[in-house]
């Protein structure tokens, strides 16, 4: 029997007054030059929440308590050459200014009024983004 093999990775839903922050990609090698948000892979021995609250502080310099995280939703989706379980947490409150502080791998942190998001959003942001966050969901993506 063949051993699946996937990855992990976090994604951070900050809303504010029907907006939300998003992050502009650069220098990855992962669809650069569009619109996520603050997002990255799990190290292992890392706990989903744990994850998150470290990718905060590292991509928009701000601080968050794990009581501040709902997870809201899980996609498992496949790439051309992986498979990802991505979970996604929306953020209630944080402390710190939010910043840039990752220049060399995003172009801009700029928050987006929900109803005029950008067209070059990439396609499982959009649908994490536009979601109803107040039940868990759960969706399948390039299978």
């Amino acid at each position: 029997m063949k051993t699946p093999l996937f990855y992990g990775a976090v994604h951070l839903l900050f809303y504010q007054d029907e907006r939300v922050l998003l992050l502009k990609r650069q220098n990855t090698g992962f669809e650069d030059g569009k619109w996520s948000v603050v997002a990255g892979r799990i190290d292992g021995n890392e706990e989903v929440k744990s994850a998150a609250i470290r990718e905060a502080k590292e991509e928009a310099g701000v601080d968050i308590l794990p009581d501040d995280l709902d997870v809201v939703g899980v996609v498992h989706r496949k790439n051309v050459s992986s498979e990802w379980i991505d979970f996604y947490l929306k953020v209630r409150a944080w402390q710190g200014e939010i910043t840039n502080m990752e220049p060399h791998k995003c172009e801009e942190l700029t928050w987006f009024h929900l109803r005029e998001l950008p067209e070059n959003i990439i396609g499982y942001i959009r649908l994490a983004v536009e979601r109803d966050h107040g039940h868990m969901w759960f969706e399948s993506l390039g299978w």
